[in-house]
C-alpha cells in the first residue's frame, strides 16, 4: 500500500460575489452554522433570523481548475431603513482563515454594494477581537455592546473608501498570492 502524504496546494483564487445559485446559498448557510453554532457557540441551534429573508448574501468561493469549488466565506447586507444599511454574519471557514484578505474582500463587497444602492450610512456589530481589522478598513467605532453574550462594537464604514459596485453578482476575482498556501 502506498501512503500519500498531504501535499501543499493553493486555490488559484477566489470569486467574491453575491450568492446567485442555490448551492451558494446552501454553502453560505452551512458555513454560518459551522462558525456561529458549532465553532463559536454563539447560537444554540441555528443563526438564521428574519433578516435572512430580506438580505443580500455575499460569498467567497474557492476555485479548482478555474471553476467555483466551495463557499469559504460569507456575509450578508440589508437596508434597515431608507439609506441605512447593515452588514452582519461575516464568516470565513476555519481552513481558509490563513488565506489573507477573504474577510477583507467580503467587507469591501458588502459596503461597495450598499453604496451603489444608495447607502448613506453602513453599520455593523463587530466582535471585539475584529475591531482592529475594521479600523484598518476605514471603519470607526461608535459604541460597545453585548450581543448573544459576546462583546461587540457597533462600527460605521467610511463610505468614501468604498466605491460603488453596481453588479455584486459579477463581483470580482482575487488571485491567491504565491506565498499563501492551504493544506489538503
Amino acid at each position: 500500500m502506498i501512503e500519500i502524504e498531504p501535499r501543499q496546494f493553493r486555490s488559484p483564487g477566489y470569486y467574491i460575489r453575491a450568492a446567485s445559485r442555490p448551492f451558494e446559498a446552501r454553502g453560505a448557510a452551512a458555513l454560518r452554522h459551522r462558525v456561529f453554532v458549532e465553532e463559536q457557540g454563539i447560537f444554540h441551534d441555528h443563526d438564521r433570523d428574519e433578516i435572512d429573508l430580506i438580505a443580500t448574501h455575499l460569498v467567497a468561493l474557492s476555485t479548482y481548475a478555474a471553476q467555483s469549488d466551495q463557499i469559504v466565506g460569507t456575509v450578508r447586507i440589508h437596508e434597515e431603513a431608507p439609506r441605512l444599511w447593515w452588514g452582519s454574519r461575516l464568516a470565513v471557514d476555519r481552513g481558509s482563515r490563513s488565506v489573507g484578505q477573504l474577510g477583507t474582500e467580503l467587507i469591501r463587497l458588502a459596503v461597495c454594494t450598499a453604496n451603489a444602492r444608495g447607502c448613506d450610512r453602513f453599520l455593523a456589530h463587530v466582535q471585539s477581537q475584529n475591531v482592529p481589522l475594521f479600523r484598518r478598513l476605514h471603519w470607526r467605532p461608535l459604541e460597545e455592546v453585548e450581543l448573544h453574550g459576546v462583546a461587540h462594537v457597533r462600527m460605521e464604514a467610511e463610505l468614501a473608501a468604498y466605491p460603488p459596485c453596481a453588479d455584486p453578482v459579477a463581483g470580482w476575482y482575487r488571485r491567491t498570492p504565491a506565498r499563501e498556501k492551504v493544506t489538503a
